[in-house]
């Protein structure tokens, strides 16, 4: 089991690259009921100004603690605490998808756990600004 008195800030404890495609984003769709057309047709999306079809913002947020998650052996339960600021959208290509890069840093070690930092970059910008995830962990 990790501990906070393991850790060091600045430390990565976890990195993932996600691939998303056109499916992930209809079959979120489907999971949250979440129906905006702005995240499955083009035509609609540059109709309202947008350059084109957006990732849900809340299926951003899920995936990107979900390494966190993992190097929590898999416990959910440890997260206490998850926030986040939407800086830019994940946009979808038809055909080459979206790739968003995740890593998790320590950025804190707190008295009941650590704060973990996460930057979430696609096309190599930030797309969820002050990331931060508090998790639970023994001493």
């Amino acid at each position: 089991m990790i501990s906070a008195s393991a850790l060091t800030v600045g430390e990565i404890v976890a990195e993932r690259e996600v691939q998303l495609s056109r499916d992930s984003l209809v079959r979120y769709a489907g999971a949250s009921g979440d129906f905006n057309p702005i995240h499955y047709r083009d035509d609609l999306a540059t109709a309202v100004g947008l350059p084109g079809v957006l990732a849900h913002g809340m299926l951003t947020m899920g995936f990107a603690v979900q390494p966190v998650v993992d190097w929590l052996d898999g416990d959910p339960g440890r997260v206490v605490d998850y926030q986040v600021r939407f800086t830019r959208p994940v946009l979808v290509d038809p055909q080459d998808g979206a790739t968003v890069v995740i890593v998790a840093k320590v950025g804190a070690i707190e008295e009941a756990g650590a704060r973990i930092d996460l930057t979430v970059t696609f096309n190599g910008e930030t797309v969820l600004g002050k990331a931060q995830v508090r998790v639970a962990l023994p001493v």
